[in-house]
């Protein structure tokens, strides 16, 4: 089974107001990163097709595409795929949030 992790700053000693990472300052972070596009819905393929809406910045790693989804002021990314944990950590920092798991 692969964890999930989520990007936040929920635990930071900051207003409140701070605290939530915005849709903007994500789309003003990603569209800096060549590696990162947005999308609005994400598409799984395998034996059946589903769709997701949402905010969505897709991180293309060689032949793989992974997904940071940007939800209720946090983002959130699967840890399935090894290469995505310093990524992770550059975008919390960047972000200057922490890293948690669940």
């Amino acid at each position: 089974m692969s964890k999930r992790y989520r990007i936040t700053r929920e635990f930071q000693q900051i207003e409140d107001s701070a605290k939530h990472i915005s849709l903007e300052e994500c789309k003003q972070y990603f569209a800096s990163e060549p590696e990162f596009t947005y999308t609005s819905v994400f598409t799984v393929t395998g034996s059946t097709t589903m769709s997701i809406e949402g905010d969505f910045f897709m991180w293309s790693y060689g032949d793989a595409k992974i997904p940071f989804r940007h939800y209720e002021g946090d983002l959130y990314v699967s840890g399935s795929n090894e290469a995505v944990i310093p990524k992770m950590v550059e975008v919390a920092s960047a972000l200057v949030a922490d890293i948690v798991e669940g």
